[in-house]
């Protein structure tokens, strides 16, 4: 292993021998390192920066031709393989550098045009400027340290006095073909044997090398000179701050993401960071002036926005937004679509950060992007004032050609948006009911006693709890840990319940009674209870999805207490659908049978009930009309369609899924 330089920040290298020499070629060289750079998060984030390599191959007809394989869209560099990368010609790249104007439409076609495979991603929209450093591998971040240097208020200073000639520094140009042809005009300095990389103002950082790991570790050197600098001249002297609290209930955040959800037209996921650092950062005398300056790099506007919203007052930062909007759509020649108007950061004294987004991804991103932005505002604030880009220039950006082209490309899930919380969601229908949501792009918070539960579904879309829901203190704090990491919930299963052995009723125990009516009916009132004023606020309307038994209708032997347990949570159902219809919430029952995949039925208990009903296990599986095994998948498919617009205008109904029983019919 080998480390060259080390921060009190963390930023290192992260080169190791080993894994380098199991690469077998220079590309599967290439996605190594990129995936050194990425796998930091002080160097990249969330699919930031972009590498390539230059390579001489043979073509169809057996002639040489130079290749630039360079990060192709919609791959990130901490997972980033050979696969990622756009193989481009140079040929066509640097006819193209040598133009003197070319919209970034045309230059994005005519990237595509000189893909060498049509099945490759499409070309980063720096890849001419790759193509224009005369170096084999090229890499670029947008590093923490740099930002905070150039987003200072001397940063052109500090660039020129800590680089020197090493590093050319350049004023901010928007990415695309303009700053590759500003770059192009400067080609002697890029050949420069003292130059080995470049500073883009407000931007990020490049350095280049003619091997893959030189270039890596010359990016880890001159970020580490920027730790450095404001190790020495920021970090740790400022005083602690005053302590804040965070003080704000569930609703509070559930109607927050509802008012945010109209204004941007969809459901939106928030992300509550009630931390001391984002409660500080709310709570700092200067809060309205540092936050509102804008995005540490343009590259973050489209998760972030230009400025986060102060407090929660929705409707005048939407109003603020569609000001911006009509005061800068005229930079554009052709027509725009704005972006909703909603925010995608709130920055509130009781609640500290808030980010949001209309998927938890969405969500998760935008609170990782605004972690690090904060940490550079106030070392940049510390070096003399944060100063971030012009409006005008961020603008150009959030509605940047290239990405108003992706407006309205591509569909959502059906429930993009929406949270949902199921109970019993470790294993049998509770998982299954919980996976498919996940499918259908919901945000979901699973309940369990099993402590695996966190392990159902890893993902920024998981949120697994373990709990016990006849504990109403673990209930309440389970319920605010799904608002405080999604902003509310929309859908609720209850689906937690046992399924005690057989015992007639002559030799049923008082307190077996009370245990399955403690699980199967007093938790789900409780839990009833807790999510009213959340389901409410739902965008679309609240749902629950009550799973009962087919026992209801048609109660068997030996089951007294589960049967009356299910028909007692049914008339709570149908009470529910009575009371809460005015609230906009539908409350739908279904009734399973026989439904061996699940924690409720033992091999014993299933061998148990056959005997009880003279039968084998094989035919009691598919004791039903229709002769079929219903399973877990199958009570999911109907309790996501019961959240769907199919079941928008239904409440109170219970509806069987057990093959057809000849007692219920």
């Amino acid at each position: 292993m080998s480390a060259i330089t080390t921060t009190p920040s963390g930023v290192t290298s992260r080169w190791d021998d080993k894994e380098a020499a199991a690469c077998k070629t220079e590309l599967e060289l290439r996605a190594y390192t990129s995936r050194l750079l990425g796998q930091d998060s002080q160097l990249v984030l969330h699919g930031g920066g972009n590498t390539s390599v230059k390579r001489t191959e043979t073509n169809i007809f057996g002639e040489p031709e130079d290749i630039l394989w360079v990060k192709g869209s919609g791959w990130d560099l901490a997972t980033i393989e050979p696969a990622g990368f756009a193989p481009v010609r140079m040929q066509q790249l640097l006819a193209l550098a040598e133009l003197t104007a070319l919209s970034d439409t045309d230059m994005a076609r005519e990237l595509r045009v000189g893909t060498i495979n049509p099945a490759a991603p499409s070309p980063s929209v720096e890849a001419i400027l790759h193509a224009i450093v005369p170096f084999k591998y090229v890499d670029h971040t947008h590093a923490d340290a740099v930002l905070t240097l150039t987003n200072s208020a001397h940063g052109a200073e500090l660039i020129a006095t800590l680089y020197g000639d090493r590093l050319l520094h350049i004023p901010y140009v928007m990415p695309g073909f303009r700053l590759a042809a500003l770059c192009a005009d400067l080609y002697p300095r890029l050949q420069s044997a003292a130059t080995i990389g470049m500073v883009l103002m407000n931007h990020g950082i490049f350095t280049w090398a003619p091997t893959a790991r030189e270039s890596y570790e010359r990016m880890i050197d001159m970020v580490a000179l920027a730790e450095s600098y404001i190790d020495k001249h920021v970090r740790g002297r400022s005083g602690p701050s005053a302590p804040a609290v965070s003080s704000y209930s569930s609703v509070e955040v559930a109607g927050l993401r509802r008012e945010l959800s109209d204004v941007a037209g969809a459901p939106m996921i928030l992300q509550t960071d009630d931390g001391p650092n984002a409660i500080a950062f709310a709570n700092r005398a200067d809060v309205a002036v540092v936050s509102q300056q804008g995005p540490a790099t343009p590259d973050h506007v489209i998760r972030t926005k230009r400025i986060p919203m102060l407090g929660r007052d929705v409707a005048t930062y939407a109003r603020e937004y569609e000001r911006y909007f009509a005061a800068n759509a005229h930079r554009s020649a052709a027509p725009l679509q704005m972006i909703d108007a909603a925010p995608r950061v709130i920055i509130d004294a009781q609640m500290g950060v808030v980010s949001a987004g209309r998927s938890a991804t969405d969500a998760s991103v935008a609170a990782d992007i605004y972690r690090h932005t904060i940490d550079i505002i106030l070392e940049a604030t510390d070096l003399g004032g944060y100063r971030a880009l012009p409006a005008e220039d961020i603008f150009d950006v959030e509605y940047w050609d290239l990405e108003q082209a992706k407006l309205g490309k591509g569909t959502r899930p059906p429930f993009t948006g929406e949270v949902a919380l199921v109970t019993g969601a470790a294993s049998g229908i509770g998982r299954a009911c919980a996976e498919l949501l996940l499918q259908q792009g919901a945000a979901v918070v699973g309940l369990d006693l099993n402590p695996g539960i966190g392990d159902v579904a890893p993902g920024p879309a998981w949120l697994g709890v373990q709990c016990d829901v006849t504990d109403t203190e673990q209930v309440t704090s389970a319920i605010e840990a799904a608002v405080k990491r999604f902003g509310g919930i929309d859908i609720a299963v209850l689906n937690a319940g046992v399924f005690p052995p057989s015992q007639r009723l002559d030799a049923l125990e008082v307190e077996a009674w009370r245990a399955v009516m403690g699980v199967n009916v007093d938790a789900s009132v409780v839990l009833l209870r807790h999510l009213h004023p959340l389901l409410r606020l739902a965008t679309r309307g609240g749902r629950v999805v009550v799973i009962g038994s087919k026992n209801v209708p048609a109660p068997g032997p030996g089951a007294a207490a589960y049967s009356a347990s299910k028909a007692a949570l049914t008339q709570v159902a149908r009470v529910a659908a009575l009371e809460w219809g005015a609230d906009g919430i539908r409350i739908n029952v279904i009734h399973p049978n026989a439904v061996f995949d699940t924690a409720l039925w033992s091999a014993e208990i299933v061998e148990a009930r056959a005997r009880e009903y003279g039968l084998s296990v094989a035919d009691y599986r598919a004791n039903n009309v229709l002769r079929v095994e219903v399973t877990s998948q199958d009570v999911a498919q109907l309790c996501v369609a019961m959240c769907g617009p199919a079941f928008a205008k239904t409440t109170g109904a219970q509806v069987p899924v057990d093959g057809g029983n000849d007692r219920v019919i």
